[in-house]
């Protein structure tokens, strides 16, 4: 077998392991893209919804990081 002939998925390179690939890239990148379109969409959607919640968390945020900061000067 010469240097220029590689192995992929157990066969010659012509076994079309690289039309997988970028079939499955091509699938991820479309995905990716829905679910971004998609988040965005919700985010306008529900965006009242979403700063009571940003509110709600922000007392819990600020006890999470006083007792963090408590455990480091404990050290």
């Amino acid at each position: 077998m010469s240097a220029e002939e590689t192995k992929c998925c157990g066969a010659e390179k012509r076994c079309g392991c690289d039309s997988k690939k970028a079939v499955a890239t091509f699938f991820k990148i479309v995905l990716g893209l829905g679910f971004l379109v998609l988040g965005g969409w919700a985010i306008l959607k529900f965006w009242p919804s979403l700063l009571v919640i940003i509110q709600g968390g922000i007392g819990l945020l600020l006890i999470l990081a006083g007792v963090i900061i408590l455990a480091i000067a404990k050290e």
